[in-house]
């Protein structure tokens, strides 16, 4: 029976753009769709997470984050990623479309390949997780289910849904997120990883590809951790006899236990594939391999697991822990869609060896698993701005109540992070829903933000979600004026969020002021303005010994520097004041001198030849007449 018939998005327009046409996957996270965007009219993959799922906030950051970080990659072998979005309940990815199939298909239906077509399948696929490693992303699921090999070919690594940034903590809390089949040690036993990962799990897909079988395999998935701890992968000979030596030491390198002796990342073990591949002979590349340990293919476990950490046990009662598996698949494309995940118990007594083993090894037998819920009346807004989702709240029926603001390194500063009921919780007509949007990363980075004007700079900062600090001026010769020179902290600089940032401003190149004092009011206007200054003139004039209606100052002295459009302030003149003049004859000289000057005048001596006097016998101005302040008065000393 054709299931997709009961599909509701099959036939369906989503967000009004995309024509989903046929169901091609099933998994425990996400259904896979084949889709035409009606707008550019090109057929893709549409990844819809279950709706169920769209209530917890961890599935939809890993959902979107996936989107991100594929989307900065560029790379002929990753499965591109278009666009991102959300209609009502569903959360969707629209993906490229890869016709053809998995690697798994190839292996569960031809069994081990030749050396050849291995390394010909395991080259691109680390061609594009060296991109992703040098882009600073682990992929962090490696494995058969996420190699696409089209029609034509083609190569190509899918499902980032569980990437990481490498500098960022890749510590899981509380679980092991990944396949059982390709963890690293490392990822067993402290919850971590990096790009060795990677490696890791493709040395045991390569492996796989050589002997058509899984190099540690057990009745439970604990089993088989508990090999990836304890046991190497065996050699590929030891399995395909005949197998040459150099492919044993491929694998023996990317599958150490210890990450410090494995290839740093997918680069170089890229590298070691083709120095082992120029090694080799025609024959030894062509070598049809026996279908090896056809009964041990092991595909149980080939589905994405979630393994929580150790929990407590009731040592007094003896109590034991049911150890579940739950397994998700994210394939693309694929024939026919996987099992949902199943509980299993095992025997009591087996139970109870492997709770001891798990413990030994850190980890727990408890099960976090997803149960399937309902439609709901709160609509699913993570992601979007607060104006959507208040938008489609209310045309929900329900009231949007005080929004919250929280950090987050996923949702885009201003988007929905959180929703309160969760999407998927019913409410009656008329309830409040509690949204809270986020801030960004609890660490943002200072942009660069020269060359900007001031005001597009305050509102840069602002969407990174920082603020402008104190504003200082300074010429430049380069920085148009009322543009940003820099900033204190640098561009680059981490600063958590809403902190201050003091900003650089130019004011332009510099003028040399001239000096305009004696000068006309019209004439020094006319020089000030020429130099690309602004005049005004002081309410009131003063005294000086400048001409009445001259200019007697500046606010602004001559050879200081001025940014264009400064203002410069001109005082009038009024004339010199009138002093009365001291009566000085009789007086020595010296004593003359100090007091004309002391009233403000100028002093010139007149002597007579032959001079031997020092008694002063006459003034040019009379004592005790006026004189203007500052104007010179003359006295004369008699000779014999």
């Amino acid at each position: 029976m054709d299931t997709t018939l009961q599909d509701p998005l099959v036939g369906r327009l989503l967000d009004g753009r995309y024509r989903v046409d046929a169901r091609i996957a099933v998994g425990g996270m996400a259904t896979v769709y084949r889709a035409v965007d009606t707008r550019l009219d090109r057929v893709l993959a549409l990844k819809v997470m279950h709706p169920a799922l769209a209530a917890d906030a961890a599935f939809v950051e890993r959902f979107i984050r996936e989107a991100k970080s594929v989307a900065r990659l560029s790379h002929p072998n990753v499965v591109g990623v278009f666009d991102q979005g959300a209609e009502g309940a569903y959360v969707y990815l629209a993906m490229e479309y890869v016709a053809g199939c998995t690697l798994r298909d190839v292996l569960r239906e031809r069994g081990a390949l030749a050396p050849r077509a291995a390394l010909d399948i395991l080259e691109p696929v680390l061609a594009a997780l060296g991109a992703a490693h040098r882009a600073g992303f682990v992929h962090r699921d490696m494995k058969p289910e996420n190699v696409l090999i089209g029609d034509d070919g083609r190569v190509k690594v899918a499902d980032f849904g569980l990437v990481r940034a490498v500098g960022s903590a890749t510590a899981t809390t509380g679980s092991v997120l990944g396949t059982v089949s390709y963890l690293a040690p490392e990822q067993i036993e402290h919850g971590t990883a990096d790009t060795r990962a990677d490696v890791y799990a493709c040395g045991v897909v390569l492996y796989e590809m050589l002997t058509g079988g899984k190099p540690h395999s057990g009745d439970t998935p604990a089993q088989v951790l508990y090999q990836h701890l304890s046991t190497d992968v065996p050699a590929p000979s030891a399995a395909v006899p005949g197998l040459a030596v150099e492919l044993d030491e491929l694998v023996a390198a990317a599958t150490a236990r210890n990450p410090e002796v494995r290839p740093y990342d997918a680069v170089a073990l890229l590298a070691l594939l083709r120095e082992a591949r120029a090694a080799l002979r025609e024959e030894q590349l062509d070598a049809v391999p026996p279908q090896a340990r056809s009964g041990a293919r092991d595909t149980t476990d080939d589905r994405t697991s979630v393994i929580p950490r150790a929990v407590p046990v009731a040592a007094e009662t003896g109590a034991g822990t049911d150890a579940h598996e739950v397994l998700h698949t994210n394939r693309l494309p694929a024939p026919e869609p996987p099992a949902h995940g199943r509980r299993r118990r095992p025997p009591r007594g087996p139970l109870l060896l492997v709770l001891g083993v798990l413990l030994a090894l850190g980890l727990g037998t408890g099960v976090w698993y997803i149960n399937s819920g309902q439609f709901t009346r709160v609509p699913a807004v993570l992601g979007q701005t607060e104006t959507e989702a208040a938008r489609r709240i209310t045309d929900a029926g329900l009231e949007v109540g005080t929004t919250k603001r929280a950090f987050s390194d996923v949702y885009e500063r201003g988007t929905v992070m959180a929703v309160d009921p969760a999407p998927g919780e019913r409410l009656r007509d008329n309830g409040t829903v509690t949204l809270t949007l986020s801030r960004g990363p609890e660490i943002v980075k200072v942009p660069n933000l020269k060359n900007k004007p001031l005001a597009e700079a305050r509102r840069v900062l602002a969407e990174e979600g920082l603020v402008a600090g104190v504003i200082t001026q300074k010429f430049s010769d380069t920085v148009a004026q009322g543009a940003v020179i820099g900033s204190d902290p640098e561009p680059g600089t981490e600063r958590a969020p809403d902190s201050a940032v003091a900003l650089v401003v130019s004011k332009g190149s510099p003028i040399d002021v001239p000096d305009v004092t004696g000068e006309t009011v019209d004439d020094a206007t006319a020089l000030l303005q020429g130099a690309g200054l602004k005049v005004v003139l002081a309410p009131e004039r003063i005294n000086s010994p400048e001409v009445a209606g001259s200019v007697a100052a500046q606010s602004l002295a001559e050879g200081s520097r001025a940014a264009e459009g400064d203002t410069v302030t001109l005082t009038v003149s009024k004339g010199p004041r009138l002093v009365e003049v001291p009566d000085v004859v009789g007086e020595t000289v010296d004593d003359a001198r100090t007091a004309l000057e002391d009233e403000g005048f100028e002093v010139e001596v007149k002597k007579s030849f032959p001079y031997l006097g020092s008694e002063v016998t006459g003034q040019s101005v009379e004592g005790g007449s006026t004189a203007p302040e500052g104007s010179t008065v003359t006295i004369t000393i008699k000779g014999l």
